[in-house]
């Protein structure tokens, strides 16, 4: 038997059980060792009868007696009555009659693990698990390994074949250098694999985690190293830095940049003058200006018969950021044109041609922007905003339409720590805008109890006989009865009633795009005073006149993500208010309190981090289909020391092929973030 062995050979899977492992993507012996458990549970302290409190505990007893009734509806209850030394419990399983012949013995001590707790008018083991201490215990008397459902399989089917396993996991081959799995004080692969199937003390987990993550963020950040590697020698498009022209453009502009976009723009147009193409992120918190960034760039591009295209996530947004650029571009004889799906016949005919003859030298458009009939003349420069929105095939779609690869600036206005950034976008290089555009009014944040709601009502009413408008953001679409969150319909038609005279719109992800589309330039037009949504205007059009955001049940989202909606207003120059509505009346949690007091997005997203973990973060930045099975990238420090690891095994030249194992895995973080 080896790692490649099928797991329909082992002891314990016939043909079903192989069919329900392979549906979740287990066929081979190596692919189920590397099946890790989610979470242990410890059963490894004994405790006599007489000592047991509800929870989870295991005992170490004979069965008295034990037997089995049916009840109605053929359930089956088999009952034993437990004894050791201290005094004596009962135990119950349903639908488990097997129990009873497993116990007959009643000179035989087991050890039983299992729920203790209060039913029935008595305290009782619940369903516990049941071995021999004479066997080599593998459901009980230890720290249990909890692994992740698969569908038709109990845990303990599973367990059971990973104990069959447990010889060959003896042997694994190491996957890191033995160098340094020796200098980072690391546990071999075995004893790591080991110790998350088989620990025998919390430490044996939390040393098995620790060399686990490391190599899988080595492995990550090994994979960045070789990308960026390659990029220096890929062929691109060099573009030379004049900088009276790109001086005269600024001083053009109707607002001076901030001191975070000039240094942006620097980077970029130096990025622009090496023979190798640009491969950078431009992350800015909302409202941060990425546009004008990308906007200077486009220009120094045009001047030199170089096209832009920039690629934005619905049409909606596209349509804002041409109509963006072309106020900028236009009066320095630089053409922009839109490109979406709503563009057809002789019109998007017309515009294909100039297109592909050059003579427009900024195309902005959504996914329409990758399809084969759409030809450019000279691309030297691309811009995918919200980039996390786009997977990595459509992106490399859009820069294979030049002769060479383009300069790529992937923007975000997710604002991501900078150990998770240095993390999932390790092959980029990183401009960040932490500076809000010169007189931009702080937006107003308060938490509000649901006994507040009258009083609530009248300041969104008095906004908008100002003639602002509202969003209102709810977290579901459907009522759901098991859940007493807001949803969007019952919301929407809440609202009619309190604001009888007022014009209410409603948009939600289960909406077709062209209504999606149609309620936001109806909001954007003014014609909608309040518009109830849920998240989709995250990433949406900037609407000045909209003053107020209101999220229903605001602890129930992530701080990045309540603050990211909040930066949907504030961007005319009336005072905005973000109102966060509780779910009930108890003391606001300290996440709450935290983006109540700060509107740097930064650091929210840094206590998002520590306080939540980087799920959220992640989840919503992330780059290509990036799945870690151990590592939390939250562990600054771990990190760190795989970073200087993955440097050093680069600047040493080290030959990666005599690391098989390694090698291949790193093959497959390169397909997820490689450029070309």
């Amino acid at each position: 038997m080896n790692l490649n062995t099928s797991l329909q050979k082992i002891k314990g899977v016939g043909d079903k059980t192989a069919e329900q492992f392979a549906e979740a993507g287990l066929r081979t012996v190596g692919d189920l060792i590397d099946f890790l458990p989610r979470k242990h549970e410890d059963f490894s302290e004994v405790t006599p009868i007489a000592d047991l409190q509800p929870g989870k505990v295991t005992i170490r007893a004979r069965c008295e007696s034990v037997s089995t009734r049916i009840v109605k509806r053929g359930m089956k209850i088999t009952t034993a009555t437990l004894v050791d030394s201290s005094g004596k419990l009962k135990a119950v399983w349903f639908n488990q009659a097997y129990r009873a012949q497993q116990l007959k013995d009643t000179d035989q001590e087991f050890f039983f693990s299992g729920q203790f707790e209060f039913q029935f008018n008595r305290y009782q083991l619940t369903a516990p698990s049941c071995e021999k201490v004479s066997d080599m215990p593998v459901q009980t008397d230890r720290l249990l390994p909890v692994y992740r459902q698969i569908k038709g399989l109990k845990t303990q089917l599973v367990r059971k074949i990973l104990a069959e396993l447990r010889p060959l996991m003896t042997m694994l081959p190491e996957t890191l250098p033995s160098r340094m799995v020796k200098s980072e004080g690391l546990l071999s692969r075995s004893q790591a694999t080991l110790g998350m199937h088989f620990p025998d003390s919390p430490s044996d987990v939390e040393r098995a985690r620790e060399r686990l993550a490391f190599e899988e963020l080595f492995q990550l950040l090994l994979a960045s190293q070789y990308n960026k590697q390659a990029n220096t020698q890929l062929e691109g498009w060099r573009i030379p830095f004049e900088q009276a022209v790109v001086a005269k453009f600024v001083a053009d502009l109707p607002y001076q940049l901030t001191g975070a976009q000039r240094r942006a723009i620097w980077s970029i147009l130096q990025d622009f003058e090496n023979p190798h193409p640009m491969n950078r992120l431009l992350q800015g918190d909302v409202g941060s200006g990425k546009t004008i960034v990308a906007g200077v760039a486009s220009r120094q591009a045009a001047s030199h018969g170089f096209q832009t295209a920039i690629m934005a996530p619905t049409e909606i947004l596209a349509s804002q950021h041409a109509e963006t650029l072309q106020g900028l571009l236009s009066s320095h004889d630089v053409s922009v044109a839109l490109l979406t799906g709503s563009v057809k016949g002789k019109a998007r005919q017309l515009l294909l041609e100039s297109i592909a003859e050059g003579e427009v030298d900024v195309v902005v458009g959504t996914h329409a922007l990758i399809q084969d009939t759409v030809e450019f003349h000279k691309l030297g420069f691309v811009v995918i905003d919200e980039q996390h929105r786009f997977g990595v095939a459509q992106r490399q779609d859009l820069l294979k339409k030049s002769k060479h690869l383009p300069h790529l600036l992937s923007m975000t206005a997710t604002p991501i720590p900078r150990s998770l950034a240095l993390t999932v976008y390790g092959e980029l290089d990183v401009s960040v805008l932490d500076e809000l555009p010169a007189g931009r009014k702080p937006i107003e944040t308060k938490l509000w109890s649901p006994n507040s709601r009258t009083q609530l009502n009248s300041l969104i009413d008095e906004q908008i006989s100002l003639g602002r408008q509202v969003y209102v953001v709810c977290s579901l679409i459907d009522e759901n009865f098991a859940n007493d969150k807001k949803s969007v319909e019952t919301e929407y038609k809440r609202l009619k009633l309190v604001f009888k005279n007022r014009n209410i719109g409603i948009l939600h992800g289960k909406m077709k795009p062209d209504e999606k589309d149609q309620v936001m330039r109806s909001f954007a037009a003014g014609e909608i005073d309040i518009l109830v949504s849920t998240t989709v205007v995250e990433v949406g059009v900037n609407v000045p006149n909209a003053s107020v955001m209101l999220i229903e049940n605001a602890d129930t989202f992530g701080l990045s993500q309540l603050h990211q909606l909040r930066g949907r207003v504030g961007r005319g120059a009336h005072q905005s208010y973000c109102y966060l509505m509780m779910s009930d009346s108890k003391k606001p949690s300290q996440r709450l309190k935290e983006i109540e007091r700060s509107q740097d997005g930064f650091y929210l997203a840094e206590v998002d981090l520590r306080l939540r973990g980087p799920g959220e973060i992640y989840g919503r930045a992330q780059h290509g289909s990036l799945n870690l099975q151990v590592a939390t990238l939250g562990d600054t420090k771990l990190i760190a020391r795989a970073q200087v690891a993955a440097r050093q095994f680069v600047e040493t030249d080290q030959d990666l092929l005599q690391y098989k194992e390694l090698a291949e895995a790193i093959k497959y973080y390169q397909r997820l973030t490689t450029l070309n």
